[in-house]
């Protein structure tokens, strides 16, 4: 192209020094990195076809591993989204006309019984309002009812802020002859999942989470999720207005609901190297001036 003449210049911004500012992410994600990880960020490029590379993955697998508390050997990391892993998932795994059973309370949910229907397979949402979960008894009675040849939940609904327990799912699609799929974007490393028994426990990060919800009143699932709390949008507000007052003013991301949640609550997040006593008590300083100082809404 250097011996060409060019009909479109090159944009302005291209010629500026990139400019990203300093914010504290409290939402469901993204999340602020780690130091190390920025620092892992800024190495040379290798090949893709390096041994060094090949090193890498492997040992990229054994943190998955363990992540997931798995011996399993086929253990895959895919370069993508969320999204990406869901329809990679089910696309795999669903054939047109497969019964396919979904949790759908959130977004999540939602999103997997849309794919399924793209797929052509015959999707059975079990549909619960925002911040509920599933019991085994009703997970029976549905896989008893449509017997599936896959099982969806969202072990981290992070539209409401949901933790669904996953003890004695495995046994149950072992029972009727079915796969269990859990999305487990918003929970993974802050609440167990063992992949190999398929049950659930708690985690210290809990220990922060717990201390956002004491200092707001009202946080909406029953069981709660601890990487991403849900706290009901006080009446007279808009949901809006608080979340632009705290970003304007501390520089602290927060967000409101997504799908059935829209609108309904403020969701604040804990992940990872955020889940700090010192972002919980900012987060909390920020929301109390942001209630005094946001105008109620007349409805």
């Amino acid at each position: 192209m250097a011996t060409r003449q060019l009909l479109v210049a090159p944009p302005e911004a291209l010629l500026r020094p990139l400019s990203i500012p300093n914010r504290l992410l409290l939402g469901p994600g993204p999340s602020n990195l780690a130091p190390r990880v920025l620092v892992a960020g800024g190495k040379q490029m290798i090949g893709h076809m390096h041994k060094e590379m090949f090193q890498i993955m492997d040992d990229i697998k054994q943190g998955i591993q363990y992540v997931f508390q798995t011996k399993n050997p086929l253990t895959l990391a895919i370069s993508g989204s969320g999204h990406c892993a869901l329809e990679a998932a089910l696309f795999n795994i669903l054939e047109p006309g497969d019964p396919f059973l979904v949790g759908v309370n959130g977004i999540w949910g939602q999103r997997a019984a849309d794919i399924g229907e793209r797929i052509g397979a015959r999707v059975h949402p079990m549909i619960k309002d925002p911040g509920n979960h599933y019991t085994l008894q009703e997970l029976e009675e549905a896989l008893a009812q449509h017997k599936p040849v896959l099982l969806f939940l969202t072990q981290g609904e992070s539209s409401s802020g949901v933790l669904q327990p996953l003890d004695g799912c495995g046994e149950l699609c072992h029972r009727y002859n079915c796969l269990l799929l859990v999305d487990s974007v918003a929970s993974l490393c802050g609440t167990p999942i063992y992949m190999d028994q398929q049950v659930e426990g708690v985690d210290l990060r809990e220990v922060s989470a717990n201390a956002a919800r004491s200092g707001r009143s009202r946080p909406l699932p029953a069981l709660r999720l601890p990487t991403v709390t849900a706290v009901a949008v006080p009446a007279g507000y808009d949901w809006r207005d608080i979340v632009n007052y705290v970003m304007d003013h501390f520089d602290i991301e927060i967000t409101g609901g997504l799908g059935p949640s829209m609108g309904k609550v403020l969701r604040i997040g804990l992940l990872g190297c955020n889940a700090t006593r010192e972002n919980v008590d900012r987060v909390i300083q920020a929301l109390q001036e942001a209630l005094q100082r946001c105008s109620r809404n007349k409805l």
